[in-house]
């Protein structure tokens, strides 16, 4: 069982997540933002892993801190839970449509932070979540799991479908990238010998 807690209390917020890789079991979401519960839920159903998040964070001011800090602490906990990446794939790549939306994101477990986002949104929120916060979310996600995302939105109409695209591209991305190889199950992926 590859699993991982993990903790974050600031002044701005106060996290608790636990994560399950390769797991169906029911997650558990409360970020205290709506709408990224409903994205999380998509990395929890789509990378197959059981996701359990609460979030107390400062919402009265804006829903800036929290998702920045979810992302931070999800990053963190999915660091722990690949450990060393022994077996893993390493690599992973999905292309997800939500009806007109296309959206393609490629991994690479490194040990290198990087996000490379390509996206433009038609409107700048989806009801009242601030739309910029989506790349917020992933760059305090990647900087932390140590890993490279590419993230590009290729087409899309709706907003709220070319986000929800993102987040399910990169589940599966994920899943892939994180996925044992039994050929390989105890080598790390890497000439280095460490990611």
């Amino acid at each position: 069982m590859r699993t991982a807690t993990v903790s974050r209390h600031t002044n701005e917020t106060k996290i608790d997540v636990s994560l399950t890789l390769n797991s169906l079991m029911k997650s558990n979401l409360n970020s205290g933002v709506s709408f990224l519960d409903h994205m999380l839920d998509q990395i929890a159903r789509h990378g197959r892993m059981q996701l359990d998040i609460v979030c107390k964070g400062d919402t009265h001011i804006d829903d800036h801190h929290s998702v920045e800090d979810v992302g931070i602490a999800l990053g963190c906990a999915l660091k722990q839970a690949l450990g060393d990446k022994k077996g893993c794939v390493r690599y992973g790549a999905n292309y997800a449509p939500l009806d007109e939306a296309l959206s393609r994101v490629v991994i690479d477990l490194s040990g290198r932070p990087g996000l490379y986002f390509n996206a433009s949104f038609p409107k700048q929120k989806i009801g009242t979540f601030d739309v910029e916060l989506v790349q917020e979310f992933f760059q305090g996600l990647v900087n932390h799991a140590m890993i490279t995302v590419h993230i590009d939105v290729l087409k899309g109409i709706n907003t709220h479908h070319m986000v929800e695209s993102i987040f399910k591209a990169f589940a599966r991305a994920l899943y892939a990238a994180s996925t044992l190889d039994e050929q390989i199950i105890n080598q790390i992926p890497s000439t280095k010998g460490a990611l």
